[in-house]
């Protein structure tokens, strides 16, 4: 699903009011009735589908003492807006904007959105091993979290499946596991066996 809060077209930090006041508005101006025996009508539907589903999100989210994440997990809402901005960094790709702005926040109690959203930096990069300690983190902060559950636990399935430090077979510091070793082995007796 998409940002539950662009959909509504406001902010993280939008107040109960502000949230009802912008559901309204565009309940009105998406609602099937307006669009009867119109070719707009499936876009219509579709439009009104997605913001009930983004109020309801927020809503919820604001009933459990949190607030909607850009992916549909939880966050706490003592944790400061410019997180939803690291997100969107992180899914652009600007990375180095994105840890600039987690450094500004100094002193040693970091949230477990600040220890995600860090893990995320480090996963973009390819640095699976700082990702995975970020994430337990995280977990450990906040261990109801799905999202940073989630992430971890697609972290710990691809190290199972080989992949682990920078982008290289798990347990090969140089980059060559035992996988490298049988594969090359193997292309040799390819290799011999054609040129006799």
């Amino acid at each position: 699903m998409k940002n539950p809060y662009e959909v509504l077209g406001v902010s993280p930090t939008a107040s109960e009011t502000e949230i009802k006041a912008a559901y309204r508005n565009l309940a009105k101006k998406y609602h099937p009735d307006n669009y009867t025996d119109s070719p707009l009508a499936d876009v219509a539907e579709e439009k009104m589908k997605e913001i009930n589903e983004a109020y309801d999100e927020i809503m919820n989210a604001k009933k459990n003492g949190g607030s909607a994440s850009s992916n549909g997990a939880y966050t706490n809402t003592n944790t400061s807006s410019h997180y939803y901005n690291v997100r969107m960094l992180i899914q652009q790709n600007r990375l180095d904007e994105a840890e600039r702005i987690l450094d500004s926040e100094t002193g040693p109690d970091h949230t477990a959105e600040w220890y995600f959203l860090r893990g995320m930096c480090y996963y973009r990069r390819g640095w699976m091993q700082q990702a995975v300690q970020y994430f337990q983190r995280a977990n450990q902060m906040e261990p109801n979290n799905m999202e940073y559950r989630q992430a971890l636990e697609n972290m710990t399935r691809q190290q199972s499946y080989g992949f682990g430090g920078y982008n290289t077979p798990a347990g090969g510091a140089d980059g060559c596991g035992t996988c490298d070793i049988c594969a090359g082995a193997m292309c040799l007796n390819c290799l011999c066996n054609c040129c006799r």
